[in-house]
């Protein structure tokens, strides 16, 4: 078994889950909120996490994790960390609970609304180191939220925010293969292509991090390799392991920056009604998104291409496309339900998300209105 320590540590391979309980004693936590949603639970993987647990630790659980997380739904979390005198809390899911259990983390010990505490309001200053030790185990190989400093959250003013601190980023993540042998073709695919988009967005940014850049494009060999037998073979092993990896190293590469896709995903997670994949947003728009960088990024989408196995000079926004398409996932936002009506405020919500700033071409809000135009298809 892989043991990383990088920004986190990281316990990676088939099986790891097993070892919960020494990483609960290893943090001394003895009454942990245990954080997930209702499919994970149907899933069956919430009996097998508690099984690891000793019985001498007393678990509290909170599974109505939304799709999209809400600082509301955080809160209904923290009011059960603290009427069980939790100590600690487990998130066990994708990105939605690792993100909801961050939050309701950071509002344990922070007064106020989350609002204070999002990046672009400042909040990064206000982030202390006093969060209750948190330990993340991901059942899909998308977000990397596992060893990621940012917790995207919808406030209550209806906006879908990052709040994004170190401190934020758990205390152990445990990475687990096996987790995701089950996981259905359309949601392997959707975190999938977010994972990929990470590193891509990632290795686009103009922030200066050779180290990431290294990391991104690993973990974009890998997803490119190992996408569509992940997908349409869901017990491939290698695949399942490859995929995870990938995700994870997304994530560590991205404390260099995202870019313009997630600046417009962002947004579209917050629409009132449409609980959209925030993977499979990303997946949607990053053709468009490659297109309009396509002249401000150097010698890069040659790099992209080498590593994806690509041919010299073949067309990215093509090459997403089709795989989208191979992929079983829309073709469009409309394909996702998005309508015109919809895109109402986006633009100027995406030319102020903490992501735009680390675009490769600068973006102002009437570039991101041709932009969702071009993506709802």
């Amino acid at each position: 078994m892989a043991v990383i320590s990088y920004l986190t540590t990281v316990w990676f391979d088939f099986g790891a889950v097993d070892r919960l309980g020494e990483a609960l004693d290893q943090l001394a936590i003895r009454r942990p909120l245990l954080v997930s949603d209702r499919g994970v639970e149907a899933a069956g993987i919430l009996d097998r996490i508690r099984a690891r647990i000793p019985k001498t630790v007393v678990v509290a659980s909170f599974l109505d994790t939304p799709a999209n997380p809400t600082e509301a739904a955080a809160r209904r979390a923290l009011e059960l960390f603290r009427a069980e005198g939790c100590d600690g809390i487990v998130a066990v899911g994708g990105g939605s609970p690792i993100d909801l259990a961050k939050a309701a983390g950071l509002m344990s010990t922070h007064p106020g609304p989350l609002r204070d505490y999002a990046l672009i309001e400042g909040g990064l200053a206000r982030i202390r180191p006093t969060l209750p030790p948190l330990v993340a185990i991901p059942t899909t190989a998308g977000t990397g939220s596992e060893v990621g400093r940012g917790s995207v959250i919808v406030l209550e003013d209806g906006r879908k925010l990052a709040l994004v601190s170190p401190h934020l980023i758990p205390r152990l993540a445990i990475c687990d293969p096996e987790l995701t042998l089950g996981l259905p073709p359309a949601l392997t695919a959707g975190t999938g292509m977010d994972a990929l988009a990470h590193c891509i967005e990632t290795f686009l940014s103009p922030a200066i991090n050779p180290p990431a850049d290294a990391i991104a494009l690993d973990g974009l060999a890998r997803a490119a390799a190992h996408i569509e037998r992940a997908t349409h073979e869901g017990s491939d092993r290698r695949a399942r392991w490859e995929m995870m990896m990938a995700a994870l190293e997304g994530a560590m590469a991205f404390q260099k920056g995202l870019g313009a896709v997630h600046a417009m995903s962002h947004p579209l997670g917050a629409l009132p009604g449409k609980p959209l994949h925030h993977g499979t947003s990303n997946a949607v728009i990053l053709p468009t998104v490659l297109a309009f960088n396509a002249d401000h990024v150097g010698d890069k989408y040659e790099r992209i291409r080498r590593v994806a196995g690509l041919r010299p000079g073949a067309d990215l926004s093509e090459w997403i496309r089709g795989l989208n398409r191979r992929l079983g996932l829309p073709g469009s936002l409309r394909a996702m339900g998005v309508v015109e009506a919809d895109l109402e405020g986006l633009p100027e919500r995406a030319e102020r998300d903490h992501c735009n700033a680390t675009n490769p071409r600068p973006a102002t809000a009437a570039d991101y209105a041709r932009l969702y135009r071009e993506a709802l298809g």
